[in-house]
């Protein structure tokens, strides 16, 4: 392995007419992180240095997210999401990488994926939305409501207690959560437009994840893992062996005593697997069964 650099470098790039913000780090093999919903770049500040011991690492904050350009018209389907990531790498002159995603990061690797398998090398998605979670559905009906959209983002904005009960819900121990990690992550959520953001994702949630699920079979030769923590609050642990069943020789993941943000919690654990799998991970491991690694 290379020498590690310490040093995480805050770029920007217009991609598409679009101001993007990203961190990045390390020189080699490109290694692209896409954080999940209301999530930037600081949700991989534990894991950067470690990866770009010898990669080059790519972390950014998706416009309407974090610091990037947040403008009322993005559009906030998920291709819309994909499209723009993809706008990002053609404007880093990123020519292909290992794409790790998180969450709704995950889902939309997916969707940029489908639209550029020759680019992606391998793909990491940590508890990805996906259609066969059942956690959450009353809250996303209740958030398409018309009145509680609208107030939403209003309320939610002024409401840091608000802020921070939801990130400590992604922890499999809240008590981990530091008062650093509550005021990062809060920090870009009083911008206008990131809310309203969220909220139009949502409106597009059932019709988003019917197009993800008619992707994945398109996507089935890559080789991907599948990363969930034992713990996760917001995604089922269980939608995880369906959406391999989906992805034939998808490896399963399973970091113990982490939440839906296992690179948060146990960073080092983290890095490890996913490490492993893009050092050793063949293009003949695709025909084999799923394989749950502990």
């Amino acid at each position: 392995m290379s020498k590690a650099t310490e040093t995480i470098n805050e770029r920007f790039v217009e991609a598409n007419g679009t101001r993007i913000r990203f961190w990045h780090a390390g020189s080699g093999p490109a290694l692209v992180l896409v954080h999940g919903l209301l999530g930037y770049s600081f949700s991989w500040r534990r894991v950067i240095t470690e990866f770009a011991r010898d990669r080059e690492v790519f972390a950014l904050d998706m416009p309407g997210a974090g610091f990037s350009e947040c403008r009322a018209d993005l559009d906030c389907r998920l291709m819309g999401a994909a499209q723009r990531l993809l706008a990002f790498l053609n404007a880093a002159e990123i020519c292909s990488c290992d794409l790790v995603g998180s969450s709704y990061g995950g889902s939309t690797a997916i969707m940029l994926a489908g639209l550029i398998p020759s680019r992606i090398r391998r793909l990491v998605l940590i508890s990805p939305a996906n259609p066969w979670s059942g956690i959450g559905r009353k809250r996303l009906a209740l958030l398409r409501n018309r009145g509680i959209s609208f107030l939403f983002p209003i309320v939610a904005r002024a409401a840091r207690p608000l802020h921070r009960y939801f990130v400590r819900r992604m922890w499999g121990d809240p008590k981990r959560v530091t008062a650093e990690t509550l005021e990062g992550y809060v920090r870009p959520l009083i911008r206008t437009g990131i809310f309203e953001h969220a909220i139009k994702i949502v409106r597009s949630w059932h019709p988003d994840m019917d197009q993800l699920e008619s992707t994945l079979p398109t996507i089935a030769g890559i080789p991907t893992l599948l990363v969930w923590g034992d713990k996760d609050r917001v995604v089922d642990l269980a939608s995880a062996q369906v959406m391999a069943k989906h992805l034939p020789g998808a490896r399963i993941a399973i970091v113990h005593g982490a939440g839906h943000l296992p690179y948060e919690e146990c960073p080092e654990d983290f890095c490890r697997i996913v490490q492993e799998f893009l050092s050793n991970v063949r293009s003949s491991d695709i025909a084999s069964p799923a394989r749950e690694v502990t």
